[in-house]
């Protein structure tokens, strides 16, 4: 087994290779003067089971070029077996038909990574569950659910609502209720929904609250924070509704643009994403920000794909 990192994520990557015990294949991934992307391979691929770990956050494009690149490069190399770890799947939102005359881009990038080589995708919380369908291949979508309910555990005390009686799981839209009462099954936490309305990409407004939240402890859980609108005006409205405190656990922080002032400045006590995308120096600095690392859980679905073994059973 051969573990191979292009330059979103690398920080990520070394650590998987740390928990795995395992050296980072050596490996070249640059730019020529026009910023055009080249890939050389210094080891030996042939016969490998080769395991290219790479998120296309920002810039997505670049960083989707790379894996492509870089799987072509292996597949070149004679590598046995190609396996596309992208812990955040870019262009996941794009995956219906939103309008007249609009893409369904997961489905064109799921086809330009079966076509680059790629034999396997291992990915954590696609965005949405049918994407997985996209793929001719075999895909494994991972979940942060048992990683957020451990670090739950350690924040709040106990093992759930009988010793936390006053916790509550919000998913923050009616798309991430399956997400959310995941969190809240493990944590035998009562759960709640926040009714919204999106106008437009990037503006949401909330509607209503499922679900009483007066004076309990409300956690948001979601897949993606982008802008952070959403989740803001969440956490604006449970406390008006009566909550007592407010913290949020997000698998993907994109949070560009303003976000992370606006997570600043919302009545969010604490925010908590995985290291599926590297933090920017701002998210590194955001009092109120705080990232959680999945390597380990990386690094053992890793594992039991190149030994044959389940990986539904880590979520069992």
């Amino acid at each position: 087994m051969k573990i191979l990192s292009c330059n979103s994520n690398r920080p990520l990557a070394e650590a998987i290779c740390a928990v795995l015990n395992l050296p980072m294949t050596k490996a070249s991934v640059r730019r020529f003067s026009d910023m055009e992307v080249f890939v050389e391979i210094h080891e030996n691929v042939r016969g490998e089971d080769v395991f290219v770990i790479q998120s296309t956050s920002y810039p997505a494009n670049d960083n989707l070029m790379e894996l492509l690149v870089t799987l072509d490069a292996l597949k070149r190399g004679s590598a046995k077996r190609i396996t596309a770890v992208i812990p955040y799947y870019g262009y996941a939102r794009q995956d219906r038909k939103s309008g007249p005359r609009t893409p369904i881009s997961a489905k064109l990038v799921a086809n330009l990574i079966t076509t680059a080589g790629a034999d396997r995708v291992l990915t954590l919380d696609l965005h949405a569950g049918q994407i997985q369908g996209f793929f001719d291949i075999p895909l494994d979508n991972l979940y942060a659910a048992p990683v957020f309910t451990k670090d739950m555990i350690e924040k709040y005390g106990g093992e759930g609502a009988t010793d936390c009686p006053d916790l509550t799981i919000v998913s923050p839209d009616v798309g991430g209720v399956v997400r959310a009462r995941q969190v809240a099954k493990r944590l035998d936490a009562d759960l709640a929904i926040i009714d919204k309305r999106r106008e437009r990409a990037g503006v949401s407004e909330v509607m209503n609250i499922i679900g009483d939240v007066r004076d309990r402890r409300c956690v948001l859980v979601d897949d993606i924070v982008d802008s952070a609108g959403t989740l803001c005006n969440a956490a604006a409205a449970l406390r008006e509704a009566g909550a007592t405190s407010v913290s949020a656990y997000v698998t993907h922080g994109v949070l560009s643009g303003g976000a992370v002032a606006r997570v600043a400045s919302a009545p969010i006590d604490m925010m908590v994403t995985t290291d599926s995308i590297q933090a920017t120096e701002a998210v590194r600095v955001a009092q109120n920000i705080r990232q959680i690392t999945i390597a380990p859980l990386l690094a053992e679905a890793i594992r039991r794909v190149s030994e044959e073994q389940s990986v539904s059973s880590l979520f069992a």
